[in-house]
């Protein structure tokens, strides 16, 4: 977003320039066209930001564990459609080993996003040797988002109490081969 505010700050600048300078008035040429472009360009970043009370954080080592507790990768992605479905804006993060576990070798951001059909800045696996738990907890405070997971973060409840009020973590699971997630906590809370 800086870039765009750069651009229309210099651009209103040249404009400037061009109405009052003499000799200069060339700047018009190049001035209000680029102004207009940036001015396009942060229109449409706060037109598509999602709001704060839409974003939901997949714990996505958690939730590719739900079914028959064998990490799968569907499950991910079918959570990920029934949050959109339901009018979330769903991200996920990973314990760095889920690539491991889900095929037998490394799979980074872009290599999941592709699978889940998320754009890659909604995905995320941690970097190895550190828990992907804190990774989570702290972008779900930065971005006012829910997370989405069975894990109950105690160790954590310290540094995020925030995880101990209602409605902050939405449990979800698979029952008779179907996703279930409780939302009437996520809707109770928002």
């Amino acid at each position: 977003m800086s870039v765009p505010v750069f651009i229309l700050t210099l651009a209103s600048a040249v404009t400037v320039i061009g109405l009052f300078a003499p000799g200069w008035s060339d700047l018009l040429l190049i001035g209000p066209p680029a102004a207009i472009a940036a001015l396009v360009l942060l229109l449409r970043f706060f037109w598509r930001r999602p709001k704060a009370e839409n974003l939901i954080i997949l714990d996505g080592s958690n939730v590719m564990h739900w079914k028959d507790g064998t990490p799968r990768l569907e499950i991910v992605a079918s959570v990920l459609r029934d949050l959109e479905a339901a009018g979330y804006t769903p991200g996920v993060v990973f314990d760095a080993n889920a690539g491991y576990l889900l095929s037998g070798h490394y799979r980074h951001d872009g290599d999941l996003g592709r699978a889940l059909k998320l754009p890659s800045d909604r995905v995320m696996v941690v970097p190895k040797g550190t828990p992907a738990d804190p990774y989570i907890l702290r972008a779900a405070r930065d971005m006012g988002a829910r997370i989405v997971t069975n894990d109950r973060y105690r160790d954590w409840a310290e540094d995020f109490p925030e995880i101990t009020q209602k409605g902050h973590l939405i449990r979800g699971g698979v029952r008779q081969g179907r996703i279930w997630l409780d939302l009437a906590q996520a809707a109770a809370r928002a």
